[in-house]
C-alpha cells in the first residue's frame, strides 16, 4: 500500500510540475503575443530579423556622450546568460523566456523597460515597429 501511495505522490508531483511549466510558458507567450498583436493593429509588421539587427546595432547620440550604446552592451550577445548594466554593474537576469520565465509576463514591466532602455540605448523612445521587432525576436529565444 505504501508503494502505491509513493507512486501516486510522485505522479501527482510530476503532473503539477508539468502543468506549472506549461502555464508559465503560456503566460509568457500570451502577453508577448498580445502586445505584438496590438503593435500590428497600430501598423507594425514584426520581423525577428529586424529585431535582432536592432538589438545588436550601435547607437551614438547626444545623451551617450560619444559612447556607443546597444542592447547587448548590458544584456550581452547571448541572451540566455546573465547580463550586467553598462554603467552601474547591476546584474540583469537573462532575456530569453526559455531561461527566465519572468520575461514578458507583465505589460507594465514591458512598457517600463522599453521606455527606459530605448531612451538610454537609442536616445529616444522606440517606435511601435521597433518594439514589435524586438519583442518578436526576444520571445522566441
Amino acid at each position: 500500500m505504501k508503494t502505491i501511495t509513493n507512486k501516486l505522490t510522485l505522479t501527482a508531483a510530476y503532473i503539477l510540475i508539468t502543468c506549472t511549466i506549461i502555464i508559465t510558458n503560456t503566460a509568457t507567450a500570451g502577453m508577448a503575443d498580445t502586445m505584438i498583436n496590438e503593435y500590428i493593429q497600430q501598423g507594425a509588421k514584426p520581423s525577428a530579423e529586424a529585431g535582432k539587427a536592432l538589438w545588436n546595432r550601435e547607437f551614438i547620440h547626444a545623451k551617450s556622450k560619444g559612447k556607443a550604446h546597444r542592447c547587448a552592451s548590458c544584456h550581452t550577445n547571448n541572451l540566455t546568460k546573465i547580463g550586467k548594466h553598462f554603467r552601474t554593474g547591476k546584474l540583469i537576469e537573462p532575456m530569453a523566456p526559455s531561461i527566465n520565465s519572468e520575461r514578458f509576463t507583465e505589460r507594465k514591466k514591458i512598457n517600463k523597460w522599453f521606455k527606459r532602455n530605448c531612451k538610454w540605448t537609442v536616445g529616444r523612445e522606440c517606435t511601435v515597429q521597433e518594439k514589435a521587432d524586438v519583442l518578436v525576436y526576444l520571445k522566441n529565444l
